[in-house]
């Protein structure tokens, strides 16, 4: 009997489903791709129950102090444990970097996007929570990635001023401070393990997609402005390239420290002149940035982005790599332009850029290009940081959004993003939404995943506690 009535409750679920479908579809086929996205939630994205709205909760100081995961509404399934909500974690932690590896971590490595006086590089034990200061003096520290050779290199989220830093050691460096204008470190312990890398030159530092021979992509988080065409994206091949082996015990053999700086310009068409506006996606070619005068100073990225008029978007955010294409020794990497809700509901948009094999990257041989994968919308507006969730091969994207000015005002958002498939376009197949705030001061921000995509370790930014909260996301299926 068990075996007859089976096939019957599905076909009539099946019937259903369909009945159900065709009805939405004939009023909105939207409405229709929504709910299927909905439906196959846990297959598509490893949760149960994505949320249906952005929460509209903004929790005290008291009880986000009793208990820090409060902050946070999850997806059905996914569930959200406190690796630190010390009293000396930065208030603005940003971007993490998994340390010694993304297998077996036992510290995070990460920028707090505070001024001079504030500590601006800090790690934390993944094991008990402490939070150490290992460097102090940088302004607006943002991203901080781990490299294939073994150090951490982080920058700066200022203007055309900002520099990267790169860190050996980073267990062993504590309480150095830098000096912003010489470039230069005292104080503390392990104050020669760190040294600036003008050769990336000078720009405001926010996505870095670091690739194992050294090859670094990067964007200038700066919006248009009178008629300038906002942020553009560079790319630094290195001189002597990282061949791999074991990690450097100096500084001074990092393939960062000397090699060439290109900007991304789109436009081929009439032997590449149809550059400039209108040319913001499609193919197009790395225009050679000019030697700085000052090689310990660096290159003015943003000056020779007006100059050499490279493409531009509204201020590009993090980048991070498609681990799949990678895999098969190709160049792609996302990332997000946040553009501006509130004042001119331009709400943003996820992009990935394309720059051939990882060997004809590093030859500068390859063409790049840049598609749209995430269109932004009222719901999914001013995407910031991203990060590529390994083994399910998902996008998570934080929102930045201005949405604490809306009547009702809401809060910020996570979403999860399909890859594109085989169908006839280059965009994401949909996206849910996994998780919101419940403060509407904050921010999601610095979200990284462990080897397996399993473990996710995110910020909630400038939080009503007035100290950073740091959270360990799990329960994909």
């Amino acid at each position: 009997m068990q075996k007859l009535f089976a096939p019957l409750a599905t076909v009539a679920l099946t019937l259903a489903v369909t009945v159900g479908a065709r009805a939405d579809s004939d009023k909105d086929f939207g409405l229709f791709r929504d709910r299927l996205l909905n439906d196959r939630a846990e297959q598509l994205f490893g949760v149960n129950k994505p949320l249906a709205k952005s929460s509209e909760k903004s929790i005290s100081a008291a009880e986000a102090n009793s208990d820090p995961t409060a902050l946070v509404t999850l997806a059905g399934g996914l569930r959200a444990q406190v690796v630190s909500a010390a009293a000396n974690l930065g208030p603005n932690v940003d971007m993490m970097a998994l340390w010694p590896d993304d297998v077996s971590p036992t510290h995070l490595i990460f920028c707090n996007e505070e001024g001079p006086g504030q500590p601006g590089v800090q790690r934390v034990s993944l094991r008990d929570g402490t939070v150490e200061t290992i460097l102090t003096g940088t302004s607006s520290c943002d991203p901080s990635k781990r490299t294939p050779w073994g150090t951490v290199i982080v920058g700066e989220e200022v203007g055309n001023t900002g520099w990267v830093i790169e860190i050996i050691d980073p267990l062993h460096t504590t309480g150095v401070t830098f000096n912003r204008v010489t470039g230069t470190f005292s104080g503390g312990e392990g104050t020669t393990n760190l040294a600036t890398r003008p050769a990336l030159g000078r720009n405001a530092f926010e996505g870095i997609a670091l690739y194992p021979n050294g090859v670094v992509y990067y964007g200038d988080e700066n919006r248009p402005l009178n008629g300038t065409s906002g942020g553009a994206y560079f790319k630094f091949i290195p001189s002597t390239p990282w061949a791999g082996g074991a990690p450097i015990t100096r500084l001074s053999d990092s393939p960062l420290t000397s090699g060439k700086v290109y900007g991304m310009r789109l436009g081929r068409r009439s032997g590449n002149t149809d550059f400039g506006q209108g040319s913001n996606t499609g193919q197009g070619a790395w225009i050679e940035i000019p030697a700085p005068t000052n090689p310990a100073v660096g290159t003015d990225l943003r000056a020779a982005a007006a100059t050499l008029k490279l493409s531009g978007y509204y201020r590009p955010e993090d980048l991070d790599i498609d681990q799949v294409a990678l895999a098969s020794g190709k160049v792609r990497f996302c990332g997000n332009n946040t553009g501006n809700e509130i004042q001119a509901h331009n709400w943003g948009e996820a992009i990935c850029i394309t720059d051939g094999t990882v060997a004809k990257a590093l030859t500068n041989a390859a063409v790049p290009e840049l598609q749209l994968f995430v269109a932004g919308t009222p719901e999914l507006a001013m995407p910031d940081n991203i990060a590529f969730q390994p083994g399910r091969g998902n996008w998570i994207i934080h929102e930045d959004g201005d949405g604490a000015e809306q009547r009702p005002p809401r809060n910020n958002d996570l979403w999860s993003c399909l890859e594109d498939g085989d169908d006839v376009d280059s965009l994401s197949d949909g996206c849910v939404r996994i998780g919101s705030l419940n403060d509407l001061n904050a921010e999601w921000t610095g979200g990284i995943f462990d080897a397996r995509g399993s473990v996710f370790y995110v910020s909630v930014q400038h939080n009503v506690t007035g100290h950073g909260v740091i959270l360990a996301i799990t329960g994909w299926r």
